[in-house]
């Protein structure tokens, strides 16, 4: 129950967050620190951003209407946020001036793939305590 929840709750964390890169393409990209060009640039963030994150989502939630997919979501959910994990790191020791919301970004992924990596580990196989699942 937890991973379904967990899920849920992460799938619609990257719902809210495609919804606002789609409806304030200038708002989110400049709290990221990106500077749209009009037309093809606020396209492209608006596509990637919003498009990826929507993709996200269908595959976080997916758990909630076919229960087999809970291992592959929960596997998804801890390789996509250790991969922005590691970039995220390597952006720290590159870059200079990273602002205060992408540090709450960055402690947002931590926390995502900490919870994704222990909640995968109680649940697998073999783990008797159902209520987990």
């Amino acid at each position: 129950m937890i991973a379904k929840a967990f899920l849920a709750f992460v799938g619609i964390l990257y719902l809210a967050l495609a919804l606002w890169c789609a409806a304030d393409p200038q708002t989110t990209s400049n709290k990221i620190g990106f500077e749209l060009h009009p037309g093809s640039g606020q396209s492209e963030f608006v596509t990637v951003y919003g498009g990826l994150e929507v993709g996200m989502f269908l595959v976080f939630i997916m758990p909630l209407f076919w229960a087999q997919s809970q291992r592959f979501a929960l596997m998804a959910c801890l390789l996509i946020h250790a991969s922005l994990v590691l970039f995220r790191t390597h952006s720290y020791f590159r870059f200079a001036d990273i602002d205060a919301f992408t540090h709450r970004l960055a402690v947002g992924e931590w926390v995502i793939l900490l919870a994704s990596l222990a909640i995968w580990f109680l649940t697998a196989p073999g783990i008797s305590n159902t209520d987990i699942e």
